[in-house]
């Protein structure tokens, strides 16, 4: 399976960008989505989830309100739109599949997508 994320880009303090990853997988509507980030000298962290259907929505406490997590089963294809941007977003953002219906903090991402980076000036 392969993940492509991509979206990613240089925004001002306030911006917003979208973020979509793309699934090569036929079977992508099976399974949770998630979004991570790892931003310069720290580690990976979840930002936000999403399940199968799209109806259970999870999020990071950093980002609940500013980002929106959604999913086009039809395409593949799960989105993360960024909106109130700030420097402490600023971040290389994977996308991630989970080998379950939905999520949990138990449980780990089985596949990868490659990253893309987000850069907030202030």
């Amino acid at each position: 399976v392969q993940l492509q994320a991509y979206g990613g880009g240089l925004v001002q303090t306030g911006g917003s960008l979208r973020l979509s990853c793309a699934a090569s997988e036929r079977t992508f509507s099976s399974y949770a989505m998630g979004w991570f980030r790892q931003a310069p000298g720290k580690e990976r962290e979840f930002v936000a989830a999403i399940s199968w259907g799209g109806g259970r929505l999870y999020y990071a406490d950093s980002v609940k309100g500013r980002f929106a997590i959604s999913r086009d089963n039809a395409k593949n294809t799960v989105y993360l739109q960024m909106n109130s941007l700030n420097p402490e977003d600023t971040a290389v953002y994977y996308c991630a599949e989970y080998p379950t219906k939905f999520y949990s903090r138990d449980y780990v991402p089985r596949y990868w997508g490659q990253g893309t980076l987000v850069t907030v000036s202030s």
